[in-house]
C-alpha cells in the first residue's frame, strides 16, 4: 500500500517506489509543478529549473497569491511553496550556451525530464527532443502543452479556462437557464495536465526499464480532457448524437436523486443517491418514503417534467430544516448524501484528520 506522503518531506518515509530516478523539471505554474511533487514524494530526485528572476525567467507562481508578509520576509508565495517541496531548486539561463551545456550534462544522468512551455520553444534552444534522445537513448521526455504539440492550435496561448471550453466541458457546467459557471477548480491544469503527465511518463518509464529505449510523452491538455469525457460521450451517444442539455442528465442535475438542494440555513446537501437502494434510503430517512419509487430506474427520465416536479418537491422539503437536522437524520443512513463543505472546514472534517 502507499498512502498519501506528508506535507513535510522530513516526514516522508525512506523506502519509497521512485527512489533512484532523477527527473529535471522545466515546468512552471500548476500542471508540471504538481506532477513532479508527486514524483519527489513517491521517492523521485527531482530538480527544477527556472530561468534568472532579473530576466523575468522564473517561475510565475512564485508571484501568484503572494503577501505583503511573504514579501517582507522576502520569501515565495504559498503556492509556491506547496508545489515544490523536496525539491532541489536551480538557476539556469537556458537562453546561454553555458545555461544549456549545463542542462545537457544532467540530461545524461537523467531518467526524465518534463517541460512545459509552448510547442517549439526547446527546439528553438537546441534542446528539442531529438537532440536529447540522441545524448540519453534511456531519457523519457514529457512534454505538456494547452493544445499539443502538433496541429493547427499548437502554438497557440492558453490557460485551463480555455482547454475546458475547447474540450467541450465548461459548456456542461451550465444550468437549466444556460447560465456558465467558472469552476474553482482547473480541471484542465490537473486532470488534462497534471494527471495525464504522470501516467504517461510513468508508463514511459517503466517501458524504459524494460527495452533501455525512451520516448517522448506529447501531453495536450485540451485532448486529454476530451479523452476522459465518457459520461458526456455516452449520454450524447444515447441520444443520437445530440449534445446533452445542461442541467438535464442524470448526472448534471437533471435527475433528483442527484442534485444538490439549499437547506434552511443557506447551506447545502449533496445528494448522490445515483442507486435506487440508496434513494430509497434518502427517501425514508428524511421523512418521504412517498418518493422512494419516483427514481430513474423506474421510468422517470431525467430532465423531464416528471423530474423537474420531483426535483422542485425535494428543494420545498429540505429547504424547511438547517443543514445540521438533516446531516443529524443523514449522517447514520448509508444513501450517497454529504453536507457541501466550505473549503475552510475540510481540512478539520474527521475524514481528513
Amino acid at each position: 500500500m502507499i498512502d498519501l506522503p506528508a506535507s513535510d518531506p522530513a516526514e516522508w518515509p525512506e523506502d519509497r517506489p521512485l527512489t533512484g530516478l532523477k527527473i529535471i523539471d522545466l515546468t512552471r505554474l500548476l500542471p508540471g509543478p504538481l506532477a513532479t511533487r508527486h514524483l519527489a514524494e513517491w521517492g523521485a530526485e527531482v530538480i527544477k529549473i527556472e530561468g534568472p528572476a532579473e530576466a523575468g525567467q522564473d517561475d510565475a507562481a512564485r508571484h501568484m497569491f503572494r503577501t505583503a508578509a511573504d514579501v517582507l520576509a522576502g520569501r515565495p508565495s504559498a503556492l509556491f511553496a506547496d508545489l515544490n517541496p523536496g525539491k532541489t531548486l536551480r538557476t539556469l539561463d537556458l537562453r546561454s550556451p553555458a545555461g544549456r551545456e549545463a542542462l545537457l550534462a544532467l540530461v545524461c544522468e537523467a531518467d526524465a525530464l518534463i517541460e512545459g512551455f509552448r510547442p517549439g520553444v526547446m527546439e528553438g534552444l537546441g534542446l528539442g527532443w531529438a537532440v536529447l534522445r540522441e545524448l540519453n537513448p534511456r531519457l523519457v521526455m514529457c512534454a505538456i502543452s494547452g493544445y499539443g504539440q502538433r496541429g493547427p492550435w499548437s502554438r497557440r496561448a492558453g490557460h485551463d479556462l480555455n482547454y475546458i471550453a475547447m474540450s467541450g466541458v465548461l459548456g456542461q457546467i451550465a444550468t437549466a437557464e444556460g447560465s456558465v459557471a467558472i469552476p474553482n477548480v482547473q480541471v484542465g491544469d490537473l486532470l488534462g495536465g497534471t494527471q495525464s503527465a504522470l501516467s504517461g511518463l510513468l508508463v514511459a518509464l517503466l517501458a524504459a526499464a524494460r527495452t533501455g529505449r525512451g520516448r517522448f510523452v506529447d501531453v495536450s491538455m485540451t485532448h486529454e480532457v476530451w479523452r476522459h469525457q465518457a459520461l458526456a460521450r455516452s449520454a450524447m451517444a444515447a441520444e443520437g448524437g445530440a449534445c446533452p442539455v445542461p442541467g438535464a442528465g442524470l448526472v448534471s442535475g437533471g435527475a433528483p436523486c442527484y442534485a444538490v438542494y439549499r437547506c434552511a440555513d443557506g447551506r447545502h446537501l449533496a445528494v448522490g443517491a445515483l442507486e435506487l437502494k440508496f434513494w430509497r434510503t434518502f427517501c425514508t430517512t428524511v421523512g418521504r418514503p412517498e418518493w422512494a419509487d419516483q427514481h430513474w430506474t423506474l421510468g422517470q427520465p431525467p430532465g423531464s417534467e416528471r423530474a423537474r416536479a420531483q426535483q422542485a418537491e425535494v428543494a420545498a422539503w429540505l429547504s424547511n430544516q438547517t443543514l445540521a437536522h438533516w446531516w443529524a437524520l443523514l449522517e447514520p443512513a448509508d444513501c450517497c448524501v454529504t453536507p457541501v463543505l466550505h473549503f475552510d472546514e475540510v481540512a478539520g472534517h474527521p475524514l481528513f484528520t
